[in-house]
């Protein structure tokens, strides 16, 4: 079993046997690795080397370490998308092969705060329709939802039978957005949506903020976007100027 055989730093090989351990199905999803003292006797490798390769596998998201319990395997993400692509999350959903539900939490129309008139600064703001979603693939919550829209730009009574905000805004108001100003956050733990959401209290999530624009630069919806971070992973494209 040792790994010994190749030229290359030994913690490069202690990472290659753990991936193929894991595609070979050795070590399933949510499944807990040997300790650090059966894995390195394993493996033929220190400690120390182990730790440096299973640093390296969690910064990659392989694998999640809990203190003093242990390190497990983490599932594959079921949902890839550049995030360069303004793609719908019922998009991403049935593109894996999954069917996308909605459930609706929350819908009402309130005033606009201080807060929410700043980010809706291109335009004059006075009441919002804030919408809490939880977005399923298959039955199970993957995504946690909270969209704001100007009043006049979508009817309420109709948000619960859309398909797409989108085309409800171009249907209703004749707004189409054409662009969208994105921010990614890592998130820590929250009771209420970690709960919502099945997720474990170590797990994090990734949150996606964004504000969506007309081509005339008017700012018609914006929504944070809570993913779990075991099903979904996105990816830019980056280009050398």
């Amino acid at each position: 079993m040792s790994i010994k055989s190749d030229s290359r730093h030994l913690y490069l090989q202690v990472i290659d046997r753990i991936k193929k351990d894991i595609e070979n199905g050795v070590y399933k999803e949510n499944e807990k690795l040997p300790s650090e003292f059966q894995l390195a006797k394993l493996l033929g490798v220190s400690r120390a080397t182990l730790r440096e390769a299973l640093r390296i596998l969690e910064e990659d998201n392989i694998v999640t370490r809990r203190h003093g319990v242990g390190t497990f395997v983490n599932p594959k993400p079921v949902f890839s998308s550049g995030i360069e692509q303004l793609t719908s999350v019922t998009y991403m959903i049935e593109q894996s092969g999954k069917k996308a539900g909605t459930k609706y939490l929350f819908t009402d129309i309130q005033e606009a705060s201080d807060k929410d008139k700043s980010k809706f600064a291109s335009r004059v703001v006075d009441k919002l329709v804030n919408i809490e979603r939880v977005r399923t693939a298959d039955g199970e919550p993957v995504v946690f939802c909270i969209d704001k829209i100007p009043e006049d730009v979508i009817p309420i009574d109709r948000v619960h039978q859309a398909d797409s905000f989108f085309k409800l805004m171009e249907d209703y108001a004749n707004k189409r957005v054409a662009y969208a100003v994105t921010y990614i956050e890592p998130l820590g733990y929250h009771e209420r949506i970690y709960t919502i959401l099945n997720c474990r209290p170590d797990q994090p999530l990734l949150l996606l903020k964004q504000m969506h624009y007309t081509d005339e630069d008017e700012a018609v919806l914006y929504s944070a976007n809570y993913f779990r971070s075991d099903m979904f992973r996105f990816h830019v494209l980056r280009k050398r100027t």
